[in-house]
């Protein structure tokens, strides 16, 4: 049975930093390409980050390019999102998604493209 749990959300000050974390279990992990994505409320969810099977692959959302960063560590079934200079506009529920791809390079965007969903991990930025 696949999981995706994602923790590490929270309340914080707008400027401030958190660091997500979504821990993979039931899957091979280092087969999947991965992805954080987020919904606001009364807001559809739109993707954030994505990251390719090996790592060598990134993509951000301009809203947080140069403010986010995403890693993975495929030893640790783990996919990480660093999120720093916190805005409000940041708050929403942010989970992390999973699909097999068969390319080390590949990643996708799409949440349409993902097959497993963690549970969420609700981020809220005050102002």
């Amino acid at each position: 049975q696949v999981q995706l749990v994602e923790s590490g959300g929270g309340l914080v000050q707008a400027g401030g930093s958190l660091r997500l974390s979504c821990a993979a279990s039931g899957l091979t992990f280092s087969s999947y390409a991965m992805g954080w994505f987020r919904q606001a409320p009364g807001k559809e969810r739109e993707f954030v980050s994505a990251i390719s099977r090996s790592g060598g692959t990134i993509r951000y959302a301009d809203s947080v390019k140069g403010r986010f960063t995403i890693s993975r560590d495929n030893a640790k079934n783990t996919l990480y999102l660093q999120m720093n200079s916190l805005k409000p506009e940041d708050t929403a529920v942010y989970y992390c998604a999973a699909v097999a791809v068969p390319n080390y390079t590949v990643v996708r965007t799409s949440a349409r493209d993902m097959y497993y969903w963690g549970k969420g991990t609700l981020v809220t930025v005050s102002s």
